[in-house]
Protein backbone atom coordinates (compact mmCIF):
# COMPACT_ATOMS: atom_id res chain seq x y z
CA UNK A 1 0.00 0.00 0.00
CA UNK A 2 1.30 3.66 -1.17
CA UNK A 3 0.45 7.31 0.13
CA UNK A 4 -0.13 10.41 -1.84
CA UNK A 5 -0.34 13.55 -0.40
CA UNK A 6 -1.65 16.37 -2.56
CA UNK A 7 -0.17 19.58 -1.28
CA UNK A 8 -0.98 22.04 -4.63
CA UNK A 9 -2.90 25.13 -4.90
CA UNK A 10 -2.75 28.52 -4.26
CA UNK A 11 -4.17 29.12 -0.43
CA UNK A 12 -6.37 31.97 -1.53
CA UNK A 13 -8.21 32.21 1.54
CA UNK A 14 -5.79 32.20 4.11
CA UNK A 15 -3.91 35.49 1.88
CA UNK A 16 -1.96 37.27 3.19
CA UNK A 17 -0.03 34.10 5.21
CA UNK A 18 -0.10 32.43 1.49
CA UNK A 19 1.56 35.15 -0.51
CA UNK A 20 4.81 34.32 -0.23
CA UNK A 21 4.93 30.72 0.74
CA UNK A 22 2.50 27.41 0.05
CA UNK A 23 -0.69 27.07 2.26
CA UNK A 24 0.73 23.50 3.48
CA UNK A 25 3.91 24.97 4.87
CA UNK A 26 2.29 27.57 7.29
CA UNK A 27 2.21 26.37 11.31
CA UNK A 28 -0.27 24.10 12.59
CA UNK A 29 0.83 24.49 16.64
CA UNK A 30 4.36 22.87 16.61
CA UNK A 31 4.87 21.54 13.34
CA UNK A 32 4.71 22.87 9.62
CA UNK A 33 1.28 21.87 8.23
CA UNK A 34 2.23 19.18 5.86
CA UNK A 35 3.58 17.39 8.73
CA UNK A 36 0.13 16.06 9.93
CA UNK A 37 -0.85 14.13 6.58
CA UNK A 38 2.42 12.48 6.39
CA UNK A 39 2.38 10.93 9.97
CA UNK A 40 -1.21 9.79 9.75
CA UNK A 41 0.21 8.08 6.96
CA UNK A 42 3.23 6.80 8.80
CA UNK A 43 1.06 5.66 11.65
CA UNK A 44 -1.19 3.38 9.58
CA UNK A 45 2.00 2.01 8.40
CA UNK A 46 2.58 3.54 4.91
CA UNK A 47 6.41 3.94 4.21
CA UNK A 48 6.32 5.41 0.52
CA UNK A 49 4.17 8.44 -0.07
CA UNK A 50 4.51 10.59 -3.17
CA UNK A 51 3.89 14.34 -2.70
CA UNK A 52 2.30 16.35 -5.08
CA UNK A 53 2.57 20.58 -5.01
CA UNK A 54 3.07 23.47 -7.61
CA UNK A 55 3.13 27.17 -7.47
CA UNK A 56 6.53 29.12 -6.39
CA UNK A 57 7.51 27.34 -3.28
CA UNK A 58 8.16 23.07 -4.54
CA UNK A 59 11.64 23.16 -3.53
CA UNK A 60 11.23 24.06 0.15
CA UNK A 61 8.92 21.01 0.71
CA UNK A 62 12.15 19.23 -0.68
CA UNK A 63 14.33 20.78 2.26
CA UNK A 64 11.79 20.72 4.81
CA UNK A 65 11.32 16.76 4.49
CA UNK A 66 14.08 15.14 2.62
CA UNK A 67 13.27 11.78 2.14
CA UNK A 68 10.66 11.35 4.97
CA UNK A 69 13.11 10.18 7.80
CA UNK A 70 11.89 12.83 10.16
CA UNK A 71 7.87 11.92 9.71
CA UNK A 72 8.39 8.02 9.85
CA UNK A 73 8.46 7.45 5.92
CA UNK A 74 11.36 5.54 4.43
CA UNK A 75 10.76 7.60 0.95
CA UNK A 76 8.83 10.61 -0.29
CA UNK A 77 8.84 10.99 -3.88
CA UNK A 78 7.63 14.45 -5.47
CA UNK A 79 5.53 15.43 -8.58
CA UNK A 80 4.54 19.02 -9.60
CA UNK A 81 1.52 20.51 -11.21
CA UNK A 82 0.72 22.97 -13.62
CA UNK A 83 -1.87 25.54 -12.82
CA UNK A 84 -5.21 24.66 -10.50
CA UNK A 85 -7.11 22.22 -12.20
CA UNK A 86 -8.23 20.20 -8.94
CA UNK A 87 -7.77 17.44 -6.80
CA UNK A 88 -8.89 14.88 -9.27
CA UNK A 89 -5.91 16.41 -11.56
CA UNK A 90 -3.00 16.43 -9.05
CA UNK A 91 -4.03 12.86 -8.48
CA UNK A 92 -3.57 11.67 -12.04
CA UNK A 93 0.53 12.58 -11.82
CA UNK A 94 0.62 9.65 -9.18
CA UNK A 95 -0.32 6.80 -11.25
CA UNK A 96 2.87 5.63 -12.60
CA UNK A 97 4.16 5.66 -8.58
CA UNK A 98 0.81 3.84 -7.79
CA UNK A 99 2.17 1.43 -10.29
CA UNK A 100 -0.95 -0.74 -10.09
CA UNK A 101 -0.85 -0.78 -5.71
CA UNK A 102 -3.97 0.63 -3.95
CA UNK A 103 -3.15 3.48 -2.49
CA UNK A 104 -4.63 6.30 0.50
CA UNK A 105 -4.44 9.81 -0.45
CA UNK A 106 -4.70 12.37 2.10
CA UNK A 107 -5.13 16.61 1.23
CA UNK A 108 -2.29 18.19 2.46
CA UNK A 109 -4.34 20.37 5.28
CA UNK A 110 -6.02 18.03 6.71
CA UNK A 111 -5.13 17.01 10.21
CA UNK A 112 -6.86 13.40 11.82
CA UNK A 113 -6.85 12.75 15.51
CA UNK A 114 -7.73 9.18 14.77
CA UNK A 115 -5.34 6.58 13.71
CA UNK A 116 -6.67 5.72 10.03
CA UNK A 117 -4.71 1.73 10.50
CA UNK A 118 -7.88 0.17 11.08
CA UNK A 119 -10.00 1.71 8.13
CA UNK A 120 -7.28 1.41 5.93
CA UNK A 121 -7.15 -2.48 6.81
CA UNK A 122 -10.64 -2.37 6.04
CA UNK A 123 -9.93 -1.14 2.82
CA UNK A 124 -7.35 -3.65 2.42
CA UNK A 125 -9.74 -6.57 3.06
CA UNK A 126 -12.44 -5.29 0.71
CA UNK A 127 -12.16 -7.22 -2.38
CA UNK A 128 -11.95 -4.33 -5.10
CA UNK A 129 -13.53 -0.39 -4.89
CA UNK A 130 -12.60 2.61 -2.71
CA UNK A 131 -13.30 3.65 1.28
CA UNK A 132 -13.74 7.46 2.51
CA UNK A 133 -14.22 8.74 6.01
CA UNK A 134 -16.82 10.80 6.71
CA UNK A 135 -17.03 13.21 9.87
CA UNK A 136 -20.14 14.84 11.42
CA UNK A 137 -19.77 18.46 11.39
CA UNK A 138 -21.66 21.87 11.79
CA UNK A 139 -20.80 23.49 8.04
CA UNK A 140 -21.50 20.96 6.16
CA UNK A 141 -21.63 23.27 3.36
CA UNK A 142 -18.09 23.58 3.43
CA UNK A 143 -17.86 20.02 2.20
CA UNK A 144 -18.88 17.20 -0.05
CA UNK A 145 -21.29 15.72 1.84
CA UNK A 146 -22.71 12.32 1.63
CA UNK A 147 -26.74 11.32 1.22
CA UNK A 148 -27.24 8.62 2.94
CA UNK A 149 -29.95 6.21 2.48
CA UNK A 150 -30.01 3.40 5.24
CA UNK A 151 -26.69 2.49 5.79
CA UNK A 152 -25.30 3.26 2.01
CA UNK A 153 -24.09 6.53 0.15
CA UNK A 154 -25.95 7.11 -3.27
CA UNK A 155 -24.28 10.06 -4.20
CA UNK A 156 -21.93 13.00 -3.25
CA UNK A 157 -22.49 16.32 -3.34
CA UNK A 158 -20.23 18.97 -3.45
CA UNK A 159 -20.68 22.19 -1.26
CA UNK A 160 -24.53 22.05 -1.12
CA UNK A 161 -26.52 24.60 -0.16
CA UNK A 162 -28.54 22.35 1.61
CA UNK A 163 -27.07 19.67 2.98
CA UNK A 164 -28.94 16.39 2.63
CA UNK A 165 -26.61 14.95 5.91
CA UNK A 166 -24.42 16.64 8.40
CA UNK A 167 -21.60 14.68 7.72
CA UNK A 168 -18.64 15.68 5.61
CA UNK A 169 -16.28 13.67 3.53
CA UNK A 170 -12.53 13.97 5.56
CA UNK A 171 -9.95 14.69 2.84
CA UNK A 172 -8.93 10.95 3.28
CA UNK A 173 -9.71 8.59 0.46
CA UNK A 174 -8.49 5.08 -0.70
CA UNK A 175 -8.87 3.75 -3.78
CA UNK A 176 -7.81 0.77 -6.39
CA UNK A 177 -6.25 0.95 -8.99
CA UNK A 178 -9.44 1.81 -11.43
CA UNK A 179 -9.07 5.56 -9.85
CA UNK A 180 -6.45 6.65 -12.84
CA UNK A 181 -8.66 5.61 -15.30
CA UNK A 182 -12.21 7.48 -13.82
CA UNK A 183 -10.00 10.35 -13.64
CA UNK A 184 -9.11 10.18 -17.23
CA UNK A 185 -12.55 9.97 -18.48
CA UNK A 186 -13.67 13.12 -16.47
CA UNK A 187 -14.44 16.45 -18.06
CA UNK A 188 -13.87 19.34 -16.02
CA UNK A 189 -16.35 21.28 -13.69
CA UNK A 190 -17.79 24.44 -14.15
CA UNK A 191 -15.37 25.95 -12.17
CA UNK A 192 -12.60 24.41 -14.79
CA UNK A 193 -11.17 21.44 -12.50
CA UNK A 194 -11.59 17.94 -12.58
CA UNK A 195 -13.33 17.20 -9.07
CA UNK A 196 -12.70 14.38 -6.71
CA UNK A 197 -16.64 14.07 -6.23
CA UNK A 198 -17.13 12.99 -9.84
CA UNK A 199 -14.08 10.03 -9.06
CA UNK A 200 -16.77 9.07 -6.04
CA UNK A 201 -19.61 9.16 -7.52
CA UNK A 202 -18.10 7.11 -10.48
CA UNK A 203 -17.39 4.37 -7.28
CA UNK A 204 -20.93 4.86 -6.16
CA UNK A 205 -22.32 4.03 -9.14
CA UNK A 206 -20.39 1.00 -9.59
CA UNK A 207 -21.85 -0.06 -6.29
CA UNK A 208 -17.85 -0.16 -5.04
CA UNK A 209 -17.80 2.56 -2.21
CA UNK A 210 -17.78 1.98 1.37
CA UNK A 211 -17.13 4.51 4.08
CA UNK A 212 -16.30 4.92 8.21
CA UNK A 213 -17.40 7.60 10.29
CA UNK A 214 -14.06 8.89 12.49
CA UNK A 215 -14.51 8.75 16.06
CA UNK A 216 -11.84 11.18 16.93
CA UNK A 217 -11.83 15.25 15.55
CA UNK A 218 -11.18 15.81 12.50
CA UNK A 219 -10.14 19.30 10.91
CA UNK A 220 -9.49 21.20 7.36
CA UNK A 221 -7.01 24.07 7.62
CA UNK A 222 -7.93 26.29 4.33
CA UNK A 223 -9.69 29.16 6.02
CA UNK A 224 -8.57 31.39 9.04
CA UNK A 225 -10.97 29.58 11.37
CA UNK A 226 -10.42 26.40 10.37
CA UNK A 227 -6.32 26.84 10.69
CA UNK A 228 -7.30 27.85 14.10
CA UNK A 229 -8.92 25.30 14.89
CA UNK A 230 -6.55 22.35 13.52
CA UNK A 231 -3.96 24.01 15.99
CA UNK A 232 -6.11 23.59 19.03
CA UNK A 233 -6.96 20.10 17.70
CA UNK A 234 -3.11 19.56 16.93
CA UNK A 235 -2.27 21.48 20.41
CA UNK A 236 -4.54 19.03 22.24
CA UNK A 237 -3.42 15.64 20.78
CA UNK A 238 0.23 16.38 21.28
CA UNK A 239 -0.80 17.28 24.77
CA UNK A 240 -2.69 14.01 25.77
Amino acid sequence: MKGVVLAGGLGARLRPLTKVTNKHLLPVYDRPMVYYPLETLARAGIREVMLVTGGNSAGDFLRLLGNGADVGLENIYYAYQEGERGIADALRLCEHFAAGDRIVVILGDNVIEDDIAPYVRRFQEQPSGARILLKEVEDPQRFGVPVIIGDRIVEIEEKPARPQSSYAVVGAYMFDARVFSYIAGLAPSQRGEFEIVDVHNRYIRDGDLYYDVLKGAWSDAGTFESLFRAGELARKTRLS
